[in-house]
């Protein structure tokens, strides 16, 4: 049956009108998902939600974000990697993931290269939380832990500018995390450091929530909502003790080896280890 041109015409207005419909059904669908999923995950009572990233976009981390340091020095713990900046086989986002890969692949002349991001701004106090998977292996030492605003800008040391560790995991030691915090009173260095353990079965396989509670009078961490360190600020205490009433900034990062990472040695075979962030998210007091 052969179609008139007016009827052909208003066929394909028809189905053009039907697209469109269609697009937009998708757009709200998609928005109405956004939203039920940001209901499911509401703000911790008593706090609001001030910076995030839930790393939607592929590519190269948000420079908006995040800063990343580059360098093969060691970083103080006799570590192996050379960090490398604006390098995605190192550092990327991905399926709505952070990635952190550490790689035995001697780029530039080094034998294992990695990344290290730090968060373009800094905060006074607040409740940090990370959502992330741990890699697997003798050698791997992944890290989510804040430092000194100044101490990374040149103008403060270390530890006397202070250290707080959300959690720490070393690939000889699995399944068992380390919160900590560091002082020039209380640090690894002299042994008198504040720290605790705690074992989270699959860290390794799964997705799990790290954080921080950090207020004018303590720091507290938890693991999946269950809180493991406690750390109050001493009666009387000086800079010495608590240098924590200052901006700090978020790091994340994935050393391979150490001074404790590599305290075992380094397994040559497991490479490339992962370090994968679901979304870091910072919250303060209302």
């Amino acid at each position: 049956m052969r179609l008139s041109t007016t009827f052909r015409r208003h066929l394909a207005s028809a189905r053009q009108r039907y697209a469109l419909c269609c697009g937009l059904f998708w757009v709200a669908a998609c928005v109405a998902a956004a939203a039920i999923a940001a209901a499911q995950t509401p703000e911790p009572a008593g706090w609001t939600l001030v910076w995030a990233d839930e790393f939607d976009d592929d590519g190269l981390p948000d420079p908006a974000r995040w800063t990343q340091e580059a360098g093969a020095h060691g970083w103080g713990n006799r570590e192996l990697q050379f960090y490398t900046r604006a390098r995605q086989d190192n550092a990327r986002v991905e399926g709505g993931r952070l990635v952190i890969e550490a790689r035995r692949d001697g780029h530039e002349g080094h034998e294992y290269t990695s990344a290290r991001l730090n968060s373009a701004v800094a905060w006074r106090y607040g409740r940090v939380e990370v959502r992330a998977k741990l890699p697997s292996g003798r050698g791997t030492w992944p890290a989510i832990w804040m430092l000194h605003r100044a101490f990374l800008e040149g103008g403060a040391s270390w530890p006397d500018s202070g250290e707080i560790d959300i959690m720490e995991h070393v690939g000889h030691d699995p399944d068992i995390v380390h919160a900590s915090v560091h002082t020039k009173a209380f640090n690894h260095v002299a042994g008198t450091q504040k720290t605790a353990t705690t074992q989270v079965a699959g860290a390794r396989d799964g997705f799990h929530v790290y954080a921080v509670e950090w207020t004018e009078t303590a720091i507290r961490a938890f693991v999946d909502g269950r809180e493991y360190f406690q750390f109050e600020k001493p009666a009387g205490a000086t800079v010495a003790e608590w240098p924590f009433d200052e901006p700090f900034r978020l790091l994340l990062n994935l050393a391979v080896g150490g001074a404790w990472g590599g305290a075992q040695g380094v397994d040559e075979t497991i490479w490339p280890q992962r370090l994968e962030v679901e979304y870091v998210r910072v919250y303060q007091r209302r």
